[in-house]
């Protein structure tokens, strides 16, 4: 059997995780119209409990946060109810979940939500926006008054009650990837005079304020922060990386969060040493693979083993664990991945969501799935 140390239990807040293999948050537009997760999703997280912690796909704090057609929401009782349903799945099954919260910001369309999205200045998306239309432009969001970055904040904080209440271990804040923390970060999507702009320390304002609501309300063993130093995922752009990220590390590292998530996380890069130093507490570190494809044929673990060389705690994998219902334990035998069919990431039905065949079904030489 392999001994790496991603076969090593870790402790995270209170939990105890079996291993240190993470299932990365991945939106995968199965929840009904309403934001209601579907059954099938209970399902899907059940088959790959094995995890030492699921990371729940992204959920919007409220309704103009929504950024796709059938993602999940928390922020109302039919949202607790539904995800009920995929924590007792999971538990049953001897897993453990987070949930993150995201907000669209900018990344959203009337024809989805009905609203004009908001984000902390009138910058628009510059990509097009799959709506139930089809593909729309996208368009120039209206700039958050205080008062609305006041509310959303709470947003943020009911929306983690709602995922303590619903049966999740904690909440994990999405700050990357180009939502809307990530745009009050960057001085590209940031426009502000006021206390939530210019400066790094203004621009660094919403997501300390949005961490530490969230850490009120759920307590801060609960809760922890994904950021995505320089990564350009949905147009985004940052041009101080290397004081923006410290700055905001450190204007939480002392407030007790049980881990900080980075994406694309580069051991070869400075930053990543820098983070390491300056954050106290559970590292997570999600590997800088090539996106969409070439996917590797080892589903990132090389890299997840040079993350944990250079002190990351856990490793968090997206499409691996999409793929591989079963992946910790073929990494712990060496067995081969199922290969990972693009072409069902997002919205559909099983196939190429519960349909991956684990290692018990599968056969010595594993082939695509046949649809």
């Amino acid at each position: 059997m392999d001994n790496s140390r991603l076969f090593e239990p870790a402790r995270l807040g209170a939990l105890r995780l079996p291993n240190r293999l993470v299932m990365a948050p991945l939106t995968r537009n199965r929840a009904a119209a309403d934001g209601v997760p579907e059954p099938i999703m209970a399902a899907y997280y059940a088959q790959r409990a094995s995890a030492g912690l699921i990371i729940a796909e992204a959920s919007t704090p409220n309704a103009v946060g929504q950024t796709y057609p059938n993602i999940p929401g928390i922020h109302n009782d039919a949202h607790v109810a539904g995800w009920r349903r995929v924590t007792g799945a999971v538990r049953a099954a001897g897993g453990r979940m987070f949930l993150q919260l995201q907000h669209g910001g900018r990344i959203g369309h009337p024809d989805i939500t009905g609203l004009t999205p908001v984000a902390p200045s009138p910058v628009a998306f510059p990509d097009p926006i799959f709506t139930p239309n089809g593909s729309q432009p996208g368009v120039v969001p209206r700039e958050m008054t205080v008062a609305e970055i006041r509310s959303t904040v709470a947003d943020f904080a009911a929306a983690a009650r709602r995922a303590v209440d619903a049966g999740f271990e904690g909440v994990e804040v999405h700050g990357g990837n180009g939502y809307l923390i990530h745009q009050f970060l960057s001085d590209a999507t940031n426009h502000r005079a006021d206390a939530y702009g210019g400066s790094v320390a203004g621009r660094i304002r919403f997501a300390v304020e949005v961490a530490e609501a969230v850490a009120d309300a759920v307590g801060p063993a609960r809760v922890g922060l994904r950021i995505a130093p320089g990564v350009t995922a949905n147009a985004m752009r940052e041009h101080d990386i290397e004081r923006v990220y410290p700055a905001l590390v450190g204007a939480l590292a002392d407030k007790g969060l049980a881990y900080l998530h980075v994406v694309f996380a580069d051991p070869g890069v400075p930053l990543f040493h820098r983070i390491r130093g300056d954050w106290p507490a559970t590292l997570i570190a999600n590997p800088a693979l090539p996106w969409p494809t070439p996917f590797p044929a080892d589903g990132g673990r090389r890299e997840g083993e040079r993350l944990l060389a250079a002190g990351a705690d856990l490793i968090s994998l997206g499409r691996a664990f999409l793929a591989n219902p079963d992946l910790v334990e073929r990494f712990r035998r060496g067995a081969p991945l199922n290969p990972v069919r693009d072409e069902y990431w997002y919205g559909g039905t099983e196939l190429g969501y519960t349909d991956y065949p684990a290692l018990a079904a599968a056969p010595d030489r594993l082939d695509p799935v046949a649809v």
